[in-house]
């Protein structure tokens, strides 16, 4: 999914729907869930593509096809937003995200398309659904793996 940070120039004839009309329509996932999600890939983006993305100078004049070019799988994405609700809240990470109704991978996925389907992410054409299931455990992921950083 291309990053969030580096939109084209939003299309005046397209009305984006709001968030809050999403997440109602959808009724699975609060706003702070999606919120996350489009953080996260913005994290996602930056750690694969980091030294493509530090040379531009003005995220804002980037073309559609190099904004292509920072594309990250469903995979890369659910690894990326693992990473991310580590670094973000720790040991206490599945418990947010599963207050969130977040419990598997396939929920980052489904988040990630009601976000592309109203214009807010955008996806390739060979991204899917299927991109996103079982990537891995949650409680492996989130328990068992989880290290505490040492300075």
């Amino acid at each position: 999914m291309p990053p969030p940070e580096l939109p084209q120039p939003p299309d005046p004839e397209k009305n984006l729907k709001p968030l809050e009309q999403i997440v109602e329509e959808v009724s699975l996932y609060p706003i702070e869930a999606y919120e996350f999600i489009h953080s996260g890939l913005a994290y996602t983006v930056q750690k694969k593509h980091g030294d493509r993305l530090s040379k531009k100078t003005d995220p804002k004049k980037i073309t559609k096809e190099e904004q292509k070019s920072y594309h990250v799988t469903g995979r890369d994405l659910s690894e990326g937003l693992r990473e991310f609700a580590l670094l973000r809240w720790g040991m206490l990470a599945r418990t947010v995200l599963r207050r969130w109704n977040i419990t598997r991978t396939e929920d980052f996925g489904r988040i990630v398309f009601a976000l592309v389907e109203n214009g807010h992410m955008s996806k390739t054409e060979t991204d899917t659904l299927e991109d996103f299931k079982n990537v891995f455990d949650f409680a492996i992921a989130f328990d068992e793996n989880y290290r505490i950083p040492s300075k």
